[in-house]
């Protein structure tokens, strides 16, 4: 059986270690590691491209992802066409009813590639905010579509050299401890217009929604889900308006976030690294992109409806 490698810290949280799979790997570091912050980052070592479709090392990845939200899947072989991860959404789809992945525009497929450039473009005529070398603030991917994915991927093709563009993770569990009863309330009411921003719109009828910033997930009132992003969200009512205040006001408060935030630098998170994440259930930031080479690969599934939205 493999051996698993697992921090004292991991058994401070009340978790318990899963045996990786049902028959031997030559994993060098298939380990859970915790800090004191919110955040457990799960990290299990892929050695070869035939165990994406093995039904129990897919079975592991989905339980995992599940369980925490948040999953790293360290490629030990090169990757550069993402065959492995293809093949990964494909057991997701086949044994855990994921959606297959959406299509990033009407121009793109399955795939984006991330890297800052001033000439090629993903979208013919327009540039995502994740092509530039700018911060990109606390959001969740496809805030504005109907039904968000649930999960997104970043496989790491090239990273960043020059120590920028840390990607970094907020539990949204987590944030709701610091909301108040009254913003979460007011947050969770359809009273906000979402647009779409212009590089990702499919239907030029469909260029924003009006629904919800919060929902309550399947576990209850204390699993809260969340769609956001700043930039694109306008608030309908005063109500509206002072919940999104408050909750922009927390989200730039160092001193607030700082104890629930799980930050992957470069050397967390070198090539042939894949992290996986709970859409709903985690926000992500990056910061500013040091490196023009690097180079990131990015895909979205399981779209399924954020209730609340007209």
């Amino acid at each position: 059986m493999a051996r698993q490698i697992l921090p004292t810290s991991l058994g401070q949280l009340g978790l318990r270690p899963r045996s990786l799979c049902q028959r031997p790997l030559d994993t060098k570091r298939a380990f859970a590691t915790a800090s004191r912050r919110p955040g457990v980052l799960l990290s299990v070592e892929l050695p070869e491209m035939s165990l994406s479709e093995q039904p129990h090392y897919v079975n592991y990845i989905a339980e995992q992802l599940k369980e925490y939200g948040i999953l790293k899947v360290n490629l030990g072989f090169p990757d550069r066409n993402s065959r492995c991860l293809q093949q990964l959404l494909f057991g997701f789809h086949k044994h855990h009813g994921h959606r297959l992945p959406i299509a990033h525009s009407a121009s793109c497929g399955w795939f984006w590639d991330i890297r800052p450039t001033a000439v090629t473009f993903q979208s013919p005529s327009y540039q995502a905010r994740s092509e530039t070398m700018e911060q990109f603030p606390w959001h969740t991917d496809c805030s504005y579509e109907e039904q968000p994915p649930r999960y997104f991927a970043l496989q790491v093709l090239q990273p960043d050299r020059r120590g920028g563009g840390t990607f970094s993770l907020l539990g949204v569990g987590r944030l709701g401890t610091v909301l108040s009863p009254m913003t979460k309330a007011a947050l969770m009411r359809p009273e906000y217009q979402i647009e779409t921003p212009p590089e990702f719109i499919k239907d030029p009828t469909r260029r924003s929604l009006v629904g919800s910033v919060l929902e309550i997930g399947e576990g209850g009132p204390s699993d809260i889900l969340m769609r956001y992003r700043e930039d694109i969200v306008t608030p309908l009512s005063e109500e509206a308006a002072g919940a999104l205040n408050d909750l922009r006001d927390i989200l730039r408060n160092e001193s607030i976030i700082s104890k629930m935030v799980l930050r992957l630098s470069s050397a967390d998170m070198p090539e042939g690294s894949i992290l996986l994440v709970d859409n709903r259930r985690w926000l992500h930031s990056r910061t500013h992109v040091q490196d023009p080479m690097r180079h990131l690969r990015r895909v979205r599934w399981d779209a399924v409806p954020f209730r609340s939205f007209t």
